[in-house]
């Protein structure tokens, strides 16, 4: 495992501890889903970038329609 350190502005690291502990989450844990969320979208991304490349517009679309349907 690594280790990452980030630089924020005090205000934003202050509004990030408030959300954490407004959702009963430690700061670390947060970032952790927050990560897996943005690493899904950029999955889903290159998936359909990698379709379309292939020309296989139905596939695309069927993905982007999960996308709308919000799974």
């Amino acid at each position: 495992m690594s280790t990452l350190t980030v630089r924020l502005p005090d205000n934003t690291a202050e509004r990030l501890k408030s959300l954490a502990r407004s959702r009963g989450l430690s700061v670390n844990k947060l970032v952790e889903e927050m990560r897996a969320q943005a690493l899904a979208v950029w999955d889903t991304e290159n998936r359909f970038r990698t379709l379309a490349a292939q020309g296989d517009v139905q596939q695309a679309f069927r993905i982007l329609n999960r996308l709308d349907a919000g799974s």
